[in-house]
């Protein structure tokens, strides 16, 4: 009997407020903003937020909090859907903090009325240098003390689009000298002459994240409102925007953000790989945004299964990349075809097999629940094998080939090699064998035993694919605590392209949803470059952990 899971501090929460009658229903959201696209912290977020209303009932509402139209974008909107969906996730509301600007105006106005907001036209600057230290109280704003009426009818003309950018803002009215930095008069609102994605010219004026966020959950009734530690510090000033509003009772908690090795999380660095063409795009297989992590191979379920075996803690930590490959190893070993591809090629020409072409059995995967069934792989007199499983000087417990050494072709026959060609150069171009002809994979009499099996592809049958290597996209665990610019520390060879590879004739059906193990190589899927005329095919994970931890 497997043991009880214990439960993390948020699931404690939530049962302590469902049993104790504090709410009848589980509300919570994924709040995104739509800058973006969403990455593998994102998915830990998702999993926790869709993951409670699965276990205790209620719902997630997918709310977008688009209140800078400068960053976004409908692609990104899209994208972010799109994401949620392929880690198995559904919403039961798609709603926009845009479709609360009406009501975020109002609760603005009423902060006005109470004498709780002001309009302030002080600089950055000024407004900056009179905020004070963490040490030290910072002063009031020269405007702190106007009266509701003269606020009422500034704030109106910002909204009506008489002032510039940047001339005027909206301020909360709370404690020059709180401890808290945040709760020094945070502003509430700002003027942007910007087209927004989807309430388009009907503002200028838009409301910080600050002052949307926690109303949107209120207005929602969003009973458990999660974030990531960063907020902490933000929580004090979302409680008072909602007692000072009297409004629903949101309440905020906060846990542990993913941190990953060997890459980087900002949305504002990614955008930066991006723009810069340092990778192909949000989608870059080495990115580690969820679309990157989908083209690359990655599987919901490997995603969902990491994001389980992290946790939900209080305290920031790093985790390893390789935790992630490991979930992906264990998903797709039970799942992928096994199949052959020839990285590196060497003709192997069997001198005494008369029989034309053949077709062979080959196991689809031996570790499938089902068994996996069987396909049929053709054989012939010429063959491509890896270079590297030749050896002509062979080194102490070598058991490929050799002059003189015999080894078993997957799902084939055993092999002897007889002599080998070179080049002018030196290089081996050929390799010759003779094959045992009673020594047939499932039938085998000749009572021969070999140590080493090899994979291959039957020369004339043979197609050809481009594969592309990745590997990690930093050389630095912690790129973004190393000196300097983080762009320094990009790997150089986080992109290995093969351009012609040989593979089994079974890949020319292959589907973007499938998963492959390339035999002895790794893991591998079709990639969306992939046409008619070339098939392209991305590595998502070798097949052990291979990555050396710079000294």
């Amino acid at each position: 009997m497997s043991e009880e899971k214990s439960l993390n501090f948020i699931e404690e929460i939530v049962e302590n407020d469902l049993n104790s009658g504090k709410y009848e229903t589980l509300v919570t959201r994924f709040p995104p903003e739509p800058n973006g696209y969403l990455h593998i912290g994102h998915a830990k977020a998702i999993c926790l937020n869709f993951g409670l209303t699965q276990k205790y009932g209620g719902y997630t509402n997918l709310r977008f909090d688009d209140t800078n139209p400068v960053t976004e974008k409908t692609e990104y909107v899209n994208s972010q859907q799109e994401d949620i969906k392929w880690l198995g996730f559904n919403w039961k509301n798609e709603l926009y903090a845009s479709d609360y600007f009406d009501e975020l105006y109002s609760f603005a106005v009423k902060l006005i009325e109470k004498g709780l907001a002001y309009v302030d036209e002080s600089s950055a600057d000024e407004i900056a240098a009179l905020k004070g230290t963490p040490t030290e109280p910072g002063q009031d704003s020269p405007y702190r003390n106007r009266s509701a009426a003269e606020n009422l009818e500034l704030f109106t003309k910002m909204k009506n689009g008489e002032f510039a950018d940047g001339a005027y803002i909206l301020r909360a009215k709370i404690d020059m000298a709180s401890p808290n930095m945040l709760m020094r008069d945070p502003i509430i609102y700002r003027i942007k002459h910007a087209e927004h994605h989807r309430t388009g010219n009907k503002w200028c004026i838009y409301p910080m994240y600050d002052f949307a966020h926690g109303q949107s959950d209120s207005i929602e009734n969003i009973t458990h409102s999660i974030c990531t530690l960063e907020y902490v510090s933000h929580r004090e000033l979302y409680d008072w925007f909602i007692e000072k509003l009297e409004i629903f009772p949101s309440k905020q908690y906060e846990f542990a953000r993913l941190n990953l090795t060997s890459t980087v999380m900002s949305k504002r660095k990614l955008l930066q790989l991006v723009n810069e063409n340092l990778v192909s795009g949000w989608d870059d297989p080495r990115m580690p945004t969820i679309s990157g992590l989908r083209r690359r191979g990655f599987t919901p379920k490997s995603v969902r299964e990491f994001c389980e075996r992290i946790g939900i803690a209080k305290r920031e930590n790093l985790i390893e990349l390789s935790l992630l490959e490991f979930c992906i190893r264990e998903d797709l070993n039970k799942t992928a075809n096994r199949v052959m591809a020839v990285l590196d090629p060497i003709k192997l020409i069997i001198t005494n097999y008369e029989k034309g072409t053949e077709d062979l059995i080959g196991e689809n995967n031996p570790e499938a629940e089902d068994g996996g069934g069987t396909r049929i792989i053709p054989f012939s007199k010429e063959l491509w094998i890896e270079r590297e499983d030749f050896m002509e000087v062979p080194a102490k417990k070598w058991f490929r080939l050799a002059p003189g050494a015999m080894v078993r072709l997957k799902f084939a026959y055993i092999v002897k090699c007889e002599d080998f060609v070179k080049d002018e150069n030196g290089n081996v171009t050929e390799i010759h064998c003779t094959y045992i002809p009673e020594s047939k994979s499932g039938s085998d009499t000749s009572g021969i035993n070999v140590k080493g099996t090899i994979h291959w592809v039957s020369a004339q049958h043979a197609k050809t694919a481009e594969i592309r290597l990745y590997d990690r996209l930093f050389t630095s665990e912690t790129p973004d605590a190393e000196e300097g610019d983080f762009k320094d520390y990009l790997n150089p060879n986080s992109l290995t392209v093969l351009p012609s590879v040989y593979i089994e004739p079974a890949l020319a059906d292959a589907d973007l949803d499938g998963r492959y193990q390339f035999i002895r190589k790794g893991y591998f899927c079709l990639d969306k470059d992939s046409n008619a005329e070339k098939l392209v095919f991305n590595r998502t994970v070798t097949l052990k952990d291979t990555f050396k931890k710079p000294n």
